[in-house]
């Protein structure tokens, strides 16, 4: 769940090579007839499938490898997430001052580096607990960059009228991604070991990179003339965040969404492997199955914002899907763990589909020569969520036990619905344009 955007500066912004507002050529194969986009999608689903795989052996080297705790697992994902924390505006600025699709080139070369560590320590037998922190520590800080650049850089290859259908195609492809990483994660760490599942995401970040650096876009960064103090700039994307009614909204709706997100994500493992008594090949089968979900919301978020309205559809997903989430601790329970992970992937549809409605919206909203900026405020306040929601989680797995911890963080991620509910959008069909003065 994530989101967020302020006034025109004279800072240039990165230029597409035609403008990001003229009318879209469209084909009978629309953003899949455009070369550049479709590199984009190549090297990013690519990627996506390294990262699924990545997130699940990460996990399950922790639990099944290291027989780490509830809390260190907490920690684990918390590692992640905690550089939003001292870099996301920094990141924000920078981004804006230098050409995105290199940005990213580079970031995938060093996440390659970082992720590949771990099974060369493991074959070596020299694997530790504290190296996958320090992983998990430094490819957050990778990412920060690379995140702030990528929703930075679609505005400069796409025209704005096809934003919403490039997401979608996005999402999509990172949600089909996600239904074969956790299969294959399951499968490689029964295999060959949880490491092993590593090596695979960390070869996904070169074919990424080749793929970035065959995509031919002019980026025209601002002069160094043009530059003002790092400061001044990064205040100017935090005000504008703070004073926009519908990104502040956005923005807080995310951060409580994260927190419950996370606390769950912290001990989903722990839960299936210890409370429900699933196999590794298992925990792989359950999150492909939930991504399943992610893939339909991606999928449906263009339908649903043609129907219902950009503004009406986010609450749709957050009032009636998201509420599913309730059935996950039930699993081994009450229910059968397959229909806790139907509702689970039920959930997890709705969670998807309004992010790609609200990420739409901010790309088109906020001012080209500061999104890079407005972006980073925005991630830095909901992303910073999510390390505490990690922590909050492991300990609460620690102390009350993964179950009860699941049902407290799926109370907080559906207590987000009542931070739109009592915003503006509550009463708009849609989201409104990009102010005239920006």
């Amino acid at each position: 769940m994530t989101t967020s955007a302020t006034s025109a500066t004279r800072t240039a912004p990165v230029q597409p090579a035609a403008p990001a507002d003229e009318p879209p050529r469209r084909g009978r194969w629309g953003l899949w007839a455009q070369p550049n986009f479709r590199k984009l999608w190549i090297g990013e689903t690519t990627s996506g499938l390294g990262t699924a795989v990545g997130n699940v052996a990460l996990a399950l080297v922790a639990v099944v490898t290291l027989d780490a705790s509830p809390f260190m697992v907490g920690v684990l994902t918390a590692s992640a997430w905690v550089p939003w924390l001292f870099l996301g505006l920094l990141a924000g600025a920078w981004v804006d001052r230098w050409p995105r699709l290199k940005v990213m080139l580079v970031c995938d070369l060093l996440l390659l580096a970082l992720f590949g560590s771990v099974p060369v320590a493991g074959w070596f037998d020299a694997l530790t607990m504290a190296q996958l922190i320090l992983v998990a520590l430094l490819a957050g800080a990778v990412k920060v960059f690379f995140s702030t650049a990528y929703s930075a850089v679609l505005p400069s290859l796409v025209a704005k009228p096809d934003l919403l259908e490039a997401n979608v195609k996005l999402r999509s492809g990172d949600s089909a991604a996600e239904i074969a990483g956790p299969g294959v994660a399951g499968l490689l760490s029964q295999a060959f070991g949880a490491a092993s599942g590593l090596l695979a995401d960390a070869v996904t970040y070169l074919v990424s990179a080749f793929c970035l650096g065959t995509i031919r876009a002019e980026e025209r960064p601002p002069a160094k003339s043009e530059r003002r103090g790092i400061l001044r700039e990064i205040g100017e994307g935090v005000r504008f965040l703070v004073h926009d009614p519908y990104l502040r909204t956005l923005a807080s709706f995310a951060a409580v969404g994260n927190l419950g997100l996370n606390g769950i994500q912290a001990v989903q493992t722990v839960f299936l492997v210890r409370s429900v008594g699933v196999s590794p090949g298992g925990v792989g089968a359950v999150f492909a199955v939930v991504s399943v979900g992610g893939l339909a919301g991606a999928a449906l978020a263009g339908r649903i914002a043609r129907r219902f309205g950009t503004a009406r559809g986010l609450l749709l997903c957050e009032l009636v899907a998201a509420p599913f989430i309730l059935l996950l601790p039930m699993a081994g329970a009450r229910l059968p763990l397959a229909v806790s992970a139907v509702a689970w992937s039920v959930a997890v549809c709705g969670v998807i589909a309004g992010n790609v409605i609200a990420g739409s919206f901010y790309q088109a909203y906020c001012p080209p020569a500061m999104i890079g900026r407005i972006r980073a405020s925005a991630s830095t306040v909901n992303f910073s969520a999510i390390p505490v929601g990690a922590l909050l989680g492991g300990w609460l797995g620690e102390v009350l036990g993964a179950r009860t911890t699941i049902w407290i963080m799926a109370s907080v991620l559906l207590s987000a619905g009542a931070v739109l509910l009592t915003s503006p959008l509550r009463a708009m069909r849609d989201f409104p344009e990009r102010p005239a003065t920006s």
